[in-house]
């Protein structure tokens, strides 16, 4: 369960190979080129021109002779072409890293601190960057800020790749002129959420591990090894003990059904699935969740972090605490929070305190709460935020890393009783062997 707190999805961008016609276009595109240098390297790479000729041209001055030159995308100020179905491709862009994402952030803050101008900023950061995907993003945002659009303007034509804090941020930084000063603590921000995810599933890889071998080596006798050393005994003719017919009888299913138990995590999965997709049934298994024992508590913990944390940056940059309140709530991942976080926000637009609200609920935390009051009462509600967040943190990687330590001699435990009772139901038909030879 502590497992599917996390879940990553990718979405694979198909590939725009869009026939262009050399018209002496006045229009910026983007190309993509296979290339080789003056020692005969390899390359590849995008790069913006007016058009295929003079992209060529542009290449060929720097050494660089291309072997394919396909065209991506057109960037003209024409809105119809902004609709197109391509267009909408964009929006699926979801297969760039985290840790590329900051460090483009770090590198942007540094060049723009340096006092290189936003454009050209951009665009040198376009050809260090990892990804095919993260060099046409950015080149397609350096078009649009060069067509007149604000870089959060830009930024938001692709929400799967900048989330809305990012944005957000950002058009917070523009708008006061801090953009360098934003754009670093987004990757500040960005790295510290990278190393707590790190930090909880490397806590959890090794429970995981042994359970999953456990249940192949455990899967594996009962399948192979247990049904050859029980047949000698059924021949035998003899009555077994109880301990014995029910090894005989459990290995039998195994051998017969063992695609059905295989099947079953999937199954489970694929229904708990459906359920999710409805309103009501989503609802409920969040509900559940949060309300189980073990589980519910370190939940919280880890949403009321998620939440602190989201809510204190955006208000440390200068968004407004409405705006901040509804970005935040989007990021809590549990509908019953979600539902708390709008009860919140309806109430902070009527003028009541964040503070009081979240205290009068039973679900958020009460630290937490008592923390956001006293950040309201002394005017400091941005640092005390942030502060909430790293002392959640700090408490959910120790209680994740004492799980952790408790599940491994847990399962050790479950394994040799297992093993114990396997080796006892074939031991017992032997003892009453020899004691009826005696």
């Amino acid at each position: 369960m502590l497992i599917c707190i996390l879940f990553l999805f990718k979405i694979n961008l198909p590939d725009a190979n869009l026939k262009t016609q050399d018209k002496g276009s006045e229009v910026m595109a983007v190309f993509e080129y296979k290339a080789l240098n003056t020692k005969g390297k390899k390359l590849s790479g995008i790069i913006d021109a007016e058009s295929i000729s003079a992209a060529k041209n542009k290449l060929r001055q720097d050494g660089i002779y291309p072997t394919a030159l396909n065209r991506v995308e057109s960037h003209s100020g024409d809105k119809s072409k902004k609709k197109s179905p391509f267009f909408k491709d964009i929006s699926l862009f979801s297969s760039i890293k985290s840790s590329e994402l900051s460090m483009i952030t770090r590198q942007l803050s540094t060049l723009l601190s340096a006092g290189f101008p936003l454009v050209k900023a951009v665009g040198t950061l376009i050809p260090q960057s990892r990804s095919k995907i993260m060099k046409k993003v950015l080149s397609r945002v350096k078009d649009a800020i060069e067509e007149g659009s604000s870089f959060a303007n830009a930024l938001a034509l692709y929400p799967n790749v900048f989330s809305p804090i990012f944005i957000n941020m950002v058009n917070a930084g523009e708008s006061s002129g801090t953009l360098e000063i934003v754009l670093e603590r987004l990757a500040d921000f960005n790295e510290n959420k990278e190393a707590s995810k790190n930090k909880v599933q490397a806590a959890l890889a090794y429970p995981m591990l042994m359970t999953i071998i456990c249940l192949i080596i455990l899967t594996f006798m009962m399948t192979y090894v247990v049904p050859g050393i029980v047949t000698i005994f059924t021949d035998m003719n003899q009555t077994l003990p109880l301990p014995t017919i029910v090894l005989i009888s459990v290995s039998s299913f195994f051998k017969s059904f063992w695609w059905a138990i295989a099947m079953v995590p999937f199954i489970v999965f694929f229904i708990f699935h459906l359920i999710r997709k409805t309103k009501k049934g989503a609802y409920l298994i969040d509900r559940i969740i949060i309300s189980l024992p073990l589980i519910g508590p370190l939940l919280t913990k880890i949403i009321a972090a998620r939440f602190t944390r989201t809510l204190g940056s955006l208000l440390e940059n200068g968004v407004p605490m409405l705006t901040a309140l509804k970005i935040s709530r989007t990021i809590a991942g549990n509908l019953v929070i979600n539902e708390l976080i709008n009860t919140a926000y309806d109430a902070v637009e009527q003028g009541k305190d964040l503070g009081d609200v979240l205290t009068a609920s039973k679900r958020f935390p009460g630290l937490a709460s008592q923390m956001i009051k006293i950040g309201e009462a002394s005017g400091e509600l941005e640092k005390m935020l942030l502060k909430t967040a790293e002392l959640y943190e700090k408490e959910i990687q120790t209680t994740i890393s004492a799980l952790s330590s408790l599940i491994e001699p847990l399962i050790i435990l479950v394994m040799g009783i297992v093993v114990a009772g396997i080796i006892l139901s074939i031991c017992l038909p032997i003892f009453e062997i020899n004691q009826l030879i005696q």
